[in-house]
């Protein structure tokens, strides 16, 4: 306890400082941005060490302000960095996603993208449990940033999480998308076998889709980039659903291949609706009647006698019900 008041009181202390070198006078016309910066910066880390958690953040978002008057946008980008990872202490989800964004924002303003990128990488896994949605929307503008500077492999990287999480919110036409983006950064990067693994993931996001015509134009498209087990393995699969046949739709499903893919893919693998096999087929409506056997003369006479009176009295009826 004595430990953290008197990391507090060093907080106050730095603050004071900060407070001190903004101020201007008759000899000092010009605030000392760089230094309230770094005390803001000092105060920021003893109140961590203290898990005074709350005015941390306060003080780095004073120091980041103070950075940017002095146009150091690294230093202001590195103070939202940890802002970000004090917020995640404070269970605020929506303040890593601000953050971060700032975040790479300063660092394209210093030049660094990579950095940029990589700052919006980190929030994102912060934050991809409980939002989703922002997740996603920072793994874009970091595949953006990246594709600015031609890096298609790390967009490739980039590009892979924005297709899971697509998939993970069943956003299936958002995910064969942006499975053909990655498609393309790959083909760019030259990365030719991951192209093959995206080939079997798009084929079953269009059958998850239910459009199993769409599925086998994925294949006959990139299927050439595909090796053995795969190609036979998207084969079997796409004749089962052409065929409705589902013992081989499930056996191409339970392939040690399709088990040991991402596992957002395996997922939609194991839960992917299957054609249903003749066994399970409920019998339709020419089933209900009963099979045909010849009669004898003398039952089609009757039968036919029995059509022909149905017909005359039918035929008297028909005056008297005009509906």
């Amino acid at each position: 306890m004595a430990a953290t008041q008197k990391k507090i009181e060093e907080a106050l202390a730095h603050i004071r400082e900060a407070e001190k070198s903004l101020k201007t006078s008759l000899l000092k016309w010009k605030p000392d941005y760089d230094i309230a910066a770094d005390e803001y910066n000092a105060a920021a880390t003893c109140y961590k060490t203290a898990k005074q958690y709350s005015q941390c953040r306060e003080c780095l978002m004073k120091a980041v302000e103070n950075y940017k008057l002095n146009r150091s946008f690294f230093s202001a980008g590195k103070c939202l960095d940890q802002a970000a990872l004090v917020s995640k202490e404070m269970g605020d989800m929506e303040t890593i996603f601000k953050v971060c964004e700032r975040a790479a924002c300063m660092y394209q303003e210093h030049g660094v993208p990579d950095t940029a990128a990589l700052s919006l990488d980190k929030g994102a896994k912060m934050i991809e449990g409980h939002l989703p949605e922002k997740a996603l929307h920072m793994y874009e503008h970091a595949v953006d940033i990246v594709m600015t500077e031609d890096r298609p492999r790390q967009a490739a990287e980039f590009q892979c999480k924005v297709s899971r999480i697509n998939l993970k919110l069943q956003k299936y036409d958002a995910t064969t998308d942006s499975i053909r983006r990655e498609i393309s950064y790959h083909q760019a990067g030259e990365n030719m076998p991951a192209i093959g693994r995206l080939t079997v993931a798009l084929v079953l996001v269009q059958l998850a889709r239910g459009d199993p015509v769409a599925a086998e134009k994925a294949y006959r498209e990139w299927g050439s980039y595909c090796e053995a087990e795969e190609v036979q393995t998207l084969e079997m699969l796409i004749q089962a659903f052409d065929e409705e046949d589902g013992d081989m739709a499930r056996k191409a499903l339970n392939s040690s291949f399709i088990k040991h893919m991402d596992i957002e893919y395996a997922k939609l693998a194991r839960s992917l609706p299957v054609p249903k096999s003749s066994q399970e087929k409920k019998p339709g409506v020419t089933d209900t009647y009963p099979p045909y056997t010849s009669s004898s003369g003398g039952d089609v006479d009757s039968v036919t006698k029995g059509v022909a009176d149905a017909s005359i009295s039918q035929g008297d009826d028909e005056e008297l019900d005009l509906c």
